[in-house]
């Protein structure tokens, strides 16, 4: 008491300081203990029914199935690669003009189609229907959206009309 005196200290303060600590550390206990018991009921909820053995088949079957999956997806996007190459020289550009070649014909019988790849490679193909003389059919080629024969009004307007059309591949 004495060396409480000589710091000028009551004695009834550092009781209370004491027990306001001790109590703080008893509450602070008391929430550990809740969350070990917590972890524990967890964890025995984890390990209920399985053996160490058991428990280490299950992580290899996980790896085994990640494993299996991550082939698959390899897999997949070689595939994807395949079809995405081939989609390049696939004609999934169109153009079709209908008209009429001769006038002596009511109908719209004669037309123009263009059948374009990605890179604007096809053809055009263009068949004109007469009544009298029958039907005549043509074709030309097409590179890089460009033809080396002169083109009709019917064939420019089909060529333009595959060019500007959305591809599938877009």
């Amino acid at each position: 008491m004495e060396v409480f005196d000589s710091i000028g200290l009551d004695i009834g303060y550092v009781l209370l300081g004491s027990i306001g600590i001790t109590l703080f550390i008893g509450i602070l206990c008391i929430v550990l203990m809740c969350k070990v018991h917590s972890l524990k009921k967890k964890y025995r909820s984890f390990m209920s029914g399985s053996t160490m053995e058991s428990m280490e088949d299950e992580i290899s079957k996980r790896f085994q199935e990640i494993n299996n999956l991550q082939k698959e997806t390899k897999e997949v996007e070689n595939r994807v690669v395949r079809i995405e190459d081939t989609l390049k020289v696939v004609y999934q550009k169109v153009g079709i003009v209908k008209y009429d070649a001769f006038s002596e014909m009511g109908g719209k019988l004669s037309f123009v189609l263009a059948l374009l790849t990605e890179e604007n490679d096809g053809f055009l193909l263009n068949s004109m229907h007469s009544s009298r003389e029958g039907c005549y059919t043509y074709i030309k080629e097409i590179i890089k959206g460009e033809s080396f024969v002169i083109l009709s009004e019917e064939e420019k307007l089909a060529l333009k009309q595959a060019i500007e059309s959305k591809n599938l591949h877009a």
